[in-house]
């Protein structure tokens, strides 16, 4: 059996991105994520990597383009009104086909907004965030041990396809703490490369290259896009990720992802021990998300119940993937409301007029 080791979210966050073969760290402080640069501030160098304090949020993510040009294995993290201002050079990334891998440990919004955990940044996380035609690869754990597991998914999934990636967390997962178990041995990010696609030439004769964002030939950047359309088109068909419980008999479906499949996941609990036939289905993968597991339960289930720490976002997808097969209802805390089992359980009791 591995060994267990007990660990606050953000720090088996950072642990498991330096596991996964991360060598460049540039960040900035913002609760409730600072436990993450402050982690690698220390961690990093041990291991012959960078860590930089930037000067904002906007020269870290420029720091990362710089540094993922190179075929490093780069991250930053931040929390929203952070990950707000890094998204032009996500975009920029996205434009120059890098892979960097960044983290966002969600906090109420809109604005500056508070310090509590909350889930109102999914569509700017599943949608790209930035200008542009692009998207990004999206995970979201619900354990501090899949805060820790995920981070070499998402560096897998980067260089694979040459596209950013991103853990989708909240302040209750980056603070809260659990035993870990790393289910994959340290990586050397030596093994890796060298790339094709990286900056510069060697005196071998390998032609010089620049990598940037931008084509001005006519016609070319349109290429381009369709080309990286034709990628996400392949992440939607292969790289989808659900798990669920009571899928085969339940009656009434509660969807959810993140720290609210959780509490999702006790209010399932409750309905059963009452007799009633309640599953829960949570994406692990908000982009690419599974419309064909949605869309199969849709059609089993008369009615699915959304729970989501926002005015509604995430319940937007459940739509589109059931299309209109199911009724779908929605129960939502924005801006640090947080759920509690009894409370979803009570709302499961009225839609199947109990």
């Amino acid at each position: 059996m591995a060994e267990r080791t007990l660990m606050k979210g953000n720090e088996a966050l950072a642990e498991g991105a330096i596991r996964a073969g991360c060598r460049f760290f540039a960040g900035y402080p913002i609760t409730p994520q600072n436990e993450v640069p402050e982690y690698m501030s220390w961690r990093i160098p041990q291991e012959g990597g960078f860590f930089i304090q930037a000067e904002s949020e906007v020269a870290a993510i420029n720091m990362l383009f710089g540094a993922a040009a190179t075929g490093a294995r780069t991250m930053t993290s931040s929390s929203s009104p952070g990950i707000s201002l890094k998204q032009e050079g996500i975009s920029y990334c996205a434009g120059a086909d890098l892979p960097i891998f960044y983290a966002n440990v969600v906090r109420g919004g809109p604005g500056l907004g508070n310090i509590a955990p909350a889930q109102g940044d999914y569509f700017q996380s599943t949608r790209g965030g930035g200008h542009g035609d692009y998207r990004v690869f999206v995970m979201a754990p619900n354990s501090v041990s899949e805060m820790a597991n995920f981070p070499k998914v998402c560096y897998d999934i980067a260089f694979k396809y040459r596209v950013p990636s991103m853990i989708l967390a909240d302040g209750i997962l980056g603070q809260m703490m659990e035993p870990v178990e790393f289910n994959f041995d340290p990586i050397d990010p030596n093994t890796f490369g060298p790339f094709d696609w990286t900056i510069g030439g060697d005196a071998s004769g390998r032609e010089r290259r620049v990598v940037k964002s931008y084509d001005l030939k006519p016609g070319m950047l349109e290429k381009l896009n369709f080309e990286r359309q034709a990628k996400f088109d392949k992440i939607e068909k292969e790289e989808a990720q659900w798990d669920g419980e009571g899928l085969d008999d339940c009656d009434l479906l509660i969807a959810s992802y993140g720290s609210c499949s959780r509490i999702s996941k006790s209010a399932a609990k409750l309905a059963r021990e009452d007799g009633l036939k309640v599953g829960l289905l949570r994406p692990i993968t908000l982009y690419p998300f599974p419309n064909a597991k949605f869309k199969e339960m849709g059609e089993k289930v008369k009615d699915i119940l959304v729970v989501e720490m926002s005015l509604g976002q995430f319940v937007e997808d459940v739509k589109l993937a059931t299309m209109g097969s199911a009724k779908i209802h929605f129960h939502g805390r924005p801006a640090g409301g947080i759920p509690s089992a009894e409370e979803v359980y009570e709302i499961v009791k009225q839609i199947m007029g109990k």
